[in-house]
């Protein structure tokens, strides 16, 4: 189990709809951890690949290709320590989900970028800050150290 100082083994990452915010810290996890934590991500509705994600993603060498948008039901995975849940509706489900489990759950609030109007770059700003603060949110969470130079 993840205590304080502990970093989770599983982390699931849930949203509205698997699109934007929850594959961004999927692959966030992914990135800084890489072999050292299990990780996936799922929506409560199922979604569409955002080509604005694709785009802020591989502007820090994350290749968001692979990534296809999935629920809670399409998991065919449970045993996560860890649930971090990005929209209020992800969050109500997930403690619906995992009541009866040994499982951390935590809302993460976070913006939905899609909301964001005016120019692409406009547009591309706002989901390049929630990537940013998912990669904080993580960072500090889950104790992540640099690797060491050399």
């Amino acid at each position: 189990m993840s205590g304080p100082g502990m970093r989770p083994s599983a982390v699931l990452f849930a949203c509205g709809m698997n699109s934007v915010r929850s594959p961004m810290a999927e692959a966030l996890t992914a990135k800084l951890f890489p072999g050292q934590v299990y990780v996936r991500s799922a929506g409560v509705r199922s979604g569409k690949v955002d080509p604005f994600v694709d785009a802020v993603m591989a502007e820090i060498g994350v290749d968001m290709g692979k990534h296809v948008p999935k629920t809670f039901e399409d998991l065919d995975e449970s045993g996560f320590d860890l649930v971090v849940t990005l929209a209020p509706e992800a969050h109500h489900k997930a403690l619906d989900m995992t009541r009866t489990e040994a499982v951390d759950v935590e809302y993460w609030p976070t913006l939905d970028p899609t909301l964001a109007t005016g120019s692409r770059e406009q547009i591309l700003d706002e989901y390049r800050a929630v990537r940013d603060q998912l990669m904080m949110r993580i960072k500090k969470r889950l104790d992540w150290t640099p690797p060491p130079s050399g």
